[in-house]
């Protein structure tokens, strides 16, 4: 019968060439607290800074419908790339379809962005204003959907 002292330091040790724990029993991949309040506060600050923006814009209601639009569709692409990129780098089964039809609705949603602060009779400030709300949005949801994923995968452990 192997001695448990030597039997524990086995596990041990596999656990740390698994790279499930570092030296101080945490997992690497972890997000930590502050990481996620970060990255919920930018998500929370971007959206809702859009929405304001276009709340006291004086544009027609069917413009503020397409600029809201633009970022539902974004924030959706953005998340779906994220996980279609993270799935395929834990070789999970990936579709070359979603894989694509993602990255183009990333694509689309920025480009319409573009297009339509490009063609809007908006001041300078006011295009810069969206496009870096836009911007903080996609970033702060791709950021907390890594967050959920890595939880929950060291949850599942």
């Amino acid at each position: 019968m192997e001695n448990p002292i030597n039997l524990n330091e086995n596990i041990d040790s596999e656990i740390k060439n698994h790279a499930k724990l570092d030296e101080k029993n945490n997992y690497p991949l972890k997000p930590t607290p502050a990481f996620i309040g970060a990255s919920w506060a930018a998500l929370f600050i971007g959206v809702i800074g859009y929405c304001i923006g276009l709340w006291n814009a004086t544009m027609e209601l069917n413009e503020k419908g397409y600029y809201f639009t633009i970022l539902l569709f974004g924030l959706f692409a953005v998340v779906s790339v994220q996980k279609s990129v993270r799935d395929k780098a834990e070789n999970l089964p990936v579709t070359d379809m979603y894989y694509g039809i993602s990255w183009f609705a990333t694509i689309a949603s920025i480009s319409l962005l573009i297009i339509g602060l490009w063609n809007a009779e908006l001041l300078l400030s006011e295009k810069g204003f969206y496009a870096m709300s836009f911007v903080l949005s996609l970033f702060a949801s791709i950021a907390v959907q890594k967050n959920t994923r890595d939880s929950k995968l060291i949850e599942t452990k």
